[in-house]
Parts: C-alpha cells; structure tokens; sequence
C-alpha cells in the first residue's frame, strides 16, 4: 500500500512540475502565446514607444522568444531591420489568426536597412527570434 502511494506521489510531482514548467516564462514580462498550435514566451509592445523600439539592439536574449506588437486598429504594418542583430520570423496576425509569415534578416546580413510589410491590414504581428 505504501508503495502504491508513494509511487501516486511520485507521478503527481512530475506531472506538477511539467505542466507549470511548461506554462511559465523565464522572463517574468514575458507571457505565453500560442501560434500555430506552438508555445512562445513574448514580450508584449502595446505602446508607441515599444512598437518603434521593438526588439532593437538586442543580441542574445535567453529568457524569451520574441515580442508580439498589438495595436489598436487593423493597418498594414512595415517593419524594418534598422539596428537590429537577430534573424527573426514576423506573423502578420488578424487578431489571434495568422495571415502570412516573412523572413526579415539581420541588418549585418542586408548592410542597410531593409522593410518588409504586411499583405494586408494586421492588427498583431509577432517577431520570433530565429
């Protein structure tokens, strides 16, 4: 009986611990969101001055995936690669629905600047650090 219970426990901890490891960022301003049934953990740029900083002059962050860019009305958006040292992925969202995806390269790799833009109008779009 002993064993029984002890081994119930055991499995209840593991299970704890994956499924809230799982759920959590490392980075406490970071909040899950899902894409393409895939989990990330994300800033969130929902101000003017964190949609024009985005992820600028960052080189190696450990502790999230990238950053969603929520706005408040459905635009086409350009995103450029000025000052920017990650290879990053953009989502072009209509609220929680992908719409298409591009590629926007370091700017060592392009030397200048270089935008890329929505297809159409978006009211999110997630950076995901390649």
């Amino acid at each position: 009986m002993k064993r029984i219970i002890f081994i119930m426990l055991f499995f209840t901890v593991v299970t704890c611990y994956f499924v809230f490891k799982n759920n959590n960022c490392q980075n406490n301003q970071a909040k899950k969101y899902s894409i393409n049934n895939k989990n990330y953990c994300l800033l969130i740029a929902d101000s003017q001055d964190e949609w024009e900083k985005g992820l600028m002059f960052y080189k190696k962050p450990l502790d999230f995936d990238g950053m969603i860019f929520i706005f408040p009305d459905k635009r086409v958006r350009s995103f450029w690669n000025k000052n920017t040292y990650l290879d990053l992925d953009l989502y072009w969202m209509d609220e929680d629905k992908v719409v298409n995806k591009s590629y926007l390269p370091l700017i060592i790799m392009t030397k200048n600047p270089l935008t890329v833009s929505s297809p159409r109008e978006v009211d999110r779009v997630v950076e995901i650090i390649r």
